[in-house]
């Protein structure tokens, strides 16, 4: 090689070096990391049924919110520990039949259904409703000197009518009873409309949505705090931030009072309560004065209690 040729190659192979250099190197992405479980998170969000934990709740907060009980949540998590929850958790907080949208309806009984042998015919079958007439191609005739006159001639003496038949419908053996009217749905689809303030004293604090999920009735401590409607008490507990002793019934399938701030609980959770019922006792637990925190809510969104309460 000349010397030419030398120093042609070694300015090629320095620019190709150089061209190189010019460009950083590919970075590595470790797949699941932060990326990949926000995008999980916001799968498990989007689907019905399910709940995200956030930092701050507790399974008392979440049931709550989402008008569910408590137990039922960790019955349906296999949670031993309801206390026992880590942000970024998915929980199903609705029943499984309710997220996959199974109805279970009833068999119907109305159908015959017809049990035979294989080897039996089957059976003749019955006589529509319409008139039917059978009428015989050809009919005998006794025979006679006259009979035979008239057959040479053409003349064929008709056979004896049939009678019709008209098969007239089974009439059923019982009459059956007149369906029974629905149930007319009370105001606002939910099925309680019986309900009483639950303690004395005025509104101080109004329902304002986005801001005030209920009411405060400002009152004096021990003063009885009533059960609005009847209903089962689902939770007892302090454990949910800004509403001291709490407690909470369940009413229907979409109601639920809540009562915070007592300071003296006289019910436990499992126990069916009357309306008008004394359930607790008015306090200042995690409140800055004696007062009542009240709210209804259905299907775990804060509604206006004055709605439902009687007028004053």
């Amino acid at each position: 090689m000349n010397r030419s040729g030398f120093y042609t190659q070694a300015a090629l192979l320095t620019a190709l070096l150089a061209g190189c250099a010019n460009h950083p190197p590919v970075p590595v992405v470790e797949r699941g990391g932060a990326v990949a479980r926000t995008t999980a998170e916001a799968v498990a969000e989007s689907r019905p049924g399910f709940y995200t934990v956030k930092k701050g709740d507790t399974l008392y907060s979440i049931s709550l919110d989402q008008g569910q009980n408590y137990r039922d949540i960790a019955a349906w998590n296999n949670l031993e520990n309801p206390n026992l929850i880590k942000v970024g958790q998915s929980l199903r907080v609705a029943p499984p039949q309710e997220e996959a949208g199974v109805v279970v309806k009833p068999i119907k009984t109305t159908d015959v259904v017809e049990v035979r042998p294989l080897d039996s015919r089957p059976a003749a079958a019955p006589a529509t409703l319409s008139l039917i007439k059978q009428e015989p191609k050809a009919g005998k005739q006794v025979y006679s000197d006259e009979a035979w006159a008239k057959a040479q001639r053409g003349e064929v003496t008709p056979p004896p009518p049939v009678a019709t038949v008209v098969a007239k419908p089974a009439e059923s053996a019982a009459t059956p009873a007149p369906a029974e009217k629905p149930a007319v749905a009370a105001a606002g689809g939910d099925e309680v409309t019986d309900w009483v303030w639950p303690t004395a004293g005025k509104v101080g604090t109004p329902f304002a949505e986005g801001s005030s999920k209920g009411i405060d009735i400002p009152a004096k401590a021990g003063q009885p705090v009533l059960a609005a409607s009847g209903g089962t008490v689902t939770l007892v507990s302090n454990a949910v931030r800004g509403y001291g002793n709490l407690v909470v019934i369940k009413h229907s399938q979409t109601l639920l009072s809540v009562y915070a701030h007592n300071s003296k609980v006289l019910v436990e959770e499992k126990q069916t309560v009357t309306k008008g019922q004394k359930i607790a006792e008015v306090g200042a637990s995690d409140a800055e004065s004696p007062k009542l925190h009240f709210e209804i809510r259905r299907m775990g969104k804060p509604v206006d209690p004055l709605k439902f309460l009687p007028p004053r």
